[in-house]
């Protein structure tokens, strides 16, 4: 479990989280799903599955609360967090008993695992609910052929005694960047509708995807059964949504997770390697531009930390990230409105690509606001 602390801690690096904030993007995303007759499963991975911000998120009351990683909700149960928990990630063979006892639902595309989970739930006398996943050309996890999907589920609903066939559903957007549009989700609708034709009866659930897929409802055009969504950037950074795909997200806060470092040397050098250029410790070739002297600040956290030095993104005025080394983040601040010392500390938005990299940093310390 990630250990969390008060702000009263004098410790850098450091990502704060208000968990105020948290919950009130959690029941916005919420009404808006209910407005539009589709229930939420809140994702929590996006942020390491930090418990006092799941518990945040859980008191919005979503469906779920789901995450592709079981510690993550092993840690959210252990925690006290009353679920019920869904598993995003296709379940491996070796972790159906934990699934079982943990999950109420899961993710699945394959009849071994299917088979497995049967048995491990008539183990335990349960039901464990599935939604099988379609491909629909993302080309991560997911049925590829129409007719193979509609086979499994009519396995699943007439074969598996201890399996409940809960619905359909699809990712699209983490793996092959496609864009779910309306046409994209109504061909879930359509593979839905030839299992129920299989099964000869509805299913409960079609999820058409994650937060990229609330653009629909915003822009008014989800098709209309498509009734369940898997959504944690916009809940927990709201940033993404608007600043790639030009969706409004206004109503959301974007500063729920603040990454905070501390300068620790400010020098006025060159802005161009001075000496035979090789490699960088990455094993890239770098190139710079010459802008001749400038004043530039360390801070004492690196790619390592954050991943890339593109989606974290300076709070000050007149601050430009540089380029970073492992455990050091390079900033010009030649223009800065602040005059920066050593000691100083500087504020920096994420993205949920650094923010899944800065809340699992053993480096960086998680402070609870």
């Amino acid at each position: 479990m990630i250990k969390t602390y008060d702000d009263s801690s004098n410790y850098y690096p450091r990502v704060t989280a208000n968990l105020k904030k948290l919950q009130e993007n959690a029941e916005e995303i919420k009404r808006l799903c209910e407005e539009n007759g589709i229930s939420l499963a809140a994702v929590i991975k996006g942020f390491t599955g930090i418990p006092e911000c799941v518990m945040a998120i859980s008191k919005a009351n979503c469906q779920y609360i789901a995450s592709s990683r079981l510690e993550q909700i092993t840690d959210a149960i252990e925690f006290g967090i009353p679920g019920p928990f869904m598993l995003l990630r296709l379940p491996q063979l070796c972790d159906v008993d934990e699934v079982v006892s943990l999950c109420e639902i899961s993710l699945n595309s394959e009849l071994p695992a299917l088979i497995a989970l049967n048995e491990a739930a008539k183990e335990q006398s349960k039901i464990h609910k599935v939604i099988l996943m379609a491909d629909l050309g993302d080309l991560r996890e997911g049925f590829w052929d129409r007719d193979e999907l509609a086979d499994a589920a009519a396995f699943v609903e007439f074969d598996l005694d201890n399996l409940y066939l809960a619905g359909v559903g699809t990712n699209v957007g983490c793996y092959g960047s496609i864009k779910p549009t309306a046409e994209k989700l109504t061909e879930l609708v359509d593979c839905a509708e030839k299992i129920e034709a299989k099964i000869n009866r509805k299913l409960d659930i079609i999820s058409g995807g994650a937060s990229t897929s609330l653009i629909r409802l915003i822009d008014g055009d989800m098709p209309d059964r498509i009734n369940h969504l898997r959504v944690g950037e916009a809940i927990f950074n709201a940033k993404d949504n608007q600043d790639l795909y030009g969706c409004n997200t206004e109503f959301l806060h974007r500063d729920v997770f603040t990454l905070k470092a501390q300068v620790i040397e400010v020098k006025v050098k060159p802005t161009h390697p001075v000496g035979e250029i090789l490699f960088d410790a990455y094993g890239m070739k770098q190139e710079y531009i010459d802008r001749g002297m400038r004043k530039r600040a360390l801070l004492a956290l690196g790619k390592v930390d954050f991943a890339f030095t593109d989606m974290i993104y300076p709070r000050d005025e007149g601050v430009e990230i540089i380029g970073a080394s492992s455990d050091h983040t390079i900033i010009d601040v030649e223009d800065a409105k602040h005059d920066f010392k050593v000691g100083d500390i500087m504020e920096f938005d994420l993205s949920y690509a650094s923010s899944v990299y800065v809340t699992n940093s053993p480096n960086v310390r998680v402070v609870i606001e």
